[in-house]
């Protein structure tokens, strides 16, 4: 961390007994106001996910004054894609009632997801929708209470991305298992969700989306937020899409936090948070430049060896 930025306070949390349903929570040093929140949803490819994958992303976002929560849920083979959604869902709700005790504002709470993560996050989000159209079931939390959600290299149609993800080492039959086998395809994938008729009425309640993708992510293709987003906006929603120019699938969430200076992506989701702040003079507004944690070197060769 940069020595001239105090470090933000981390709290492990235990949700209840089941060891998927803990947090992290990255709470900024200043103890003025209630702060704005980010309920935070790794990736990891449905298997290797881990709320500890966030620290970067936590840490960065508290030395900008906002608190976040890196929620965990369940990996393949403990649970399978329903049992994903259904722990995310579970841990937003736990932000949305709990976070005013550890200073959040629970009027000002934002959805990250990144990788699976951001699939996982994004059906959680459309199933809560549709519940809330169909039910009128806010019981448990209200897609009200996101203000925008921000979705980090994900992937929203599965039915385009079962081949690619064979040839890429996640074989077709580990994949179909994690997501229930392939009549269950459509069923989880949000770009195809939203023109089911049971979601059409819920796609208004969506809070704005805003994707991030690199243009260089062999993982899952950029051409995965761009269908997602067009699709959004053919029914009414609010979305967003922002393309990195040479960015790889690691390179958004974890390779340039490393590298420190300055961070495109972080600072835009901190100013679409920070944008409603009354105090444009808050010390989160002036943040030095984040130092680089490792070589450049590493960081090259760390990409050739990754699988992702």
């Amino acid at each position: 961390m940069d020595p001239a930025v105090p470090s933000p306070l981390l709290l492990h949390f235990l949700a209840d007994a089941r060891f998927y349903s803990r947090l992290d929570l990255y709470i900024p040093t200043s103890t003025t106001g209630l702060k704005p929140v980010v309920a935070f949803v790794t990736g990891g490819a449905w298997i290797i996910g881990y709320k500890g994958w966030g620290a970067l992303l936590g840490r960065r976002l508290a030395e900008r004054g906002i608190i976040v929560a890196c929620i965990d849920y369940r990996n393949f083979p403990q649970g399978t894609i329903s049992d994903m959604v259904e722990d995310v869902s579970q841990g937003i709700s736990f932000v949305c009632n709990n976070i005013s005790s550890y200073g959040g504002d629970p009027n000002r709470i934002y959805l990250v997801g990144q990788s699976a993560g951001a699939h996982i996050a994004t059906c959680a989000l459309l199933n809560q929708a549709i519940r809330e159209c169909g039910e009128g079931d806010t019981s448990s939390w209200s897609v009200s209470q996101i203000k925008a959600y921000f979705g980090i290299s994900g992937g929203y149609n599965l039915l385009n991305l079962v081949d690619h993800f064979h040839r890429r080492g996640l074989y077709r039959s580990i994949f179909l298992s994690i997501m229930e086998g392939e009549e269950s395809l459509q069923k989880f994938s949000p770009q195809v969700m939203i023109k089911e008729s049971s979601a059409r009425s819920a796609v208004p309640l969506l809070p704005h989306i805003i994707l991030f993708h690199g243009t260089s992510d062999h993982s899952i293709p950029p051409a995965e937020s761009q269908a997602f987003v067009d699709a959004l906006q053919q029914h009414g929603a609010k979305a967003d899409l922002f393309l990195y120019e040479g960015k790889t699938h690691t390179d958004l969430f974890l390779q340039d936090p490393l590298r420190g200076g300055r961070d495109k992506m972080l600072e835009e989701i901190a100013s679409v948070i920070h944008s409603e702040d009354l105090d444009k003079s808050a010390d989160h507004m002036v943040v030095p430049a984040a130092r680089r944690l490792v070589p450049e070197f590493m960081l090259k060769l760390a990409g050739r060896v990754s699988p992702f």
